[in-house]
């Protein structure tokens, strides 16, 4: 009974454990992590908004969509391949829509294009995104001449008969455009005295250009230029003469496929601008010049004509 008395009672504890410690888990780190995401993305896209003009946001928009859907295509086949230089945004691989006007415009004056508007910031200087973008242009556009002038050079040298008329033809890059001059050598001429009619070699030289003319899409002007000599013959000046002979060039590039709307201008220059400035009775100065023109820049948001 002793033994009994003085053994110490067996006390069981039993704790219940809570809900706590919850915060001790890595749950809530992941949907936080998903909430930070999300409003990240959400003030980027207002950021962009507020950034971009409509141009950008399409194109940024057609990037995204999946190549089923999208409404543009990425370039253009062909001399120039799609190949874009533009240095910020996603920009078309086709040019600035050509004139309404149906009908080529002719002139028998030395009257320049006027050049369009830009963008401007309220200091009377171009904003800083214009002038990216006009960069832009530029780059891309010398890059696709360049090609053309290459592409022009070998469509000549894969034609026999007119491989050796290769020295008749000048080809170069200025403010607007690109320019392709069909020039007269001595002993080989382009037209017949006083006629507006181009003679075998300088159809098969317009045929050639043609070919690579039809693969860009810009716009094109065509201009006639005589020497300082009388016209003679059925035209009584030689803006007349020289504006004939444009129109006849541009019949034969009609003929060859380029669009009538793609034909900006029509001009007869007559001798107001000698190639060779010393002597106007110089062959080279009788001559056609075909430009391919460039962009026009878009106008200013809120400009009125």
């Amino acid at each position: 009974m002793a033994a009994a008395t003085n053994q110490r009672p067996i006390i069981i504890k039993r704790i219940k454990r809570g809900g706590g410690g919850g915060h001790h888990g890595g749950a809530w780190k992941v949907a936080y992590a998903d909430f930070v995401t999300a409003m990240m993305a959400f003030f980027l896209l207002m950021w962009l908004i507020n950034t971009t003009n409509p141009e950008q946001r399409r194109g940024i928009a057609e990037f995204f969509a999946p190549a089923s859907v999208s409404r543009v295509s990425s370039g253009a086949g062909g001399l120039l391949e799609g190949t874009s230089f533009a240095e910020e945004g996603v920009r078309h691989g086709h040019s600035a829509p050509v004139a309404p006007s149906s009908e080529p415009q002719y002139t028998s004056n030395a009257t320049d294009q006027n050049n369009a508007d830009t963008s401007t910031a309220p200091g009377g200087e171009q904003s800083p995104n214009q002038d990216s973008l006009t960069r832009a242009r530029t780059l891309r556009e010398n890059a696709e001449f360049s090609r053309a002038e290459i592409a022009i050079r070998q469509a000549m040298a894969d034609m026999p008969d007119v491989a050796e008329l290769s020295r008749n033809v000048i080809v170069e890059q200025t403010p607007e455009g690109l320019r392709i001059q069909i020039i007269d050598q001595e002993g080989r001429s382009m037209f017949s005295p006083g006629d507006a009619q181009p003679n075998d070699r300088a159809r098969r030289l317009l045929v050639a250009i043609s070919g690579v003319i039809a693969q860009l899409p810009n716009r094109i002007t065509i201009s006639g230029h005589t020497d300082g000599a009388a016209p003679g013959g059925r035209y009584a000046s030689n803006f007349e003469l020289s504006a004939a002979r444009a129109n006849e060039a541009r019949r034969i590039l009609a003929a060859q496929g380029i669009p009538a709307e793609r034909i900006y201008q029509v001009a007869g220059r007559a001798d107001s601008e000698p190639l060779f400035n010393d002597d106007p009775t110089q062959p080279g100065n009788r001559r056609i010049a075909i430009t391919l023109l460039r962009e026009a820049p878009p106008l200013p948001a809120g400009h009125r004509l």
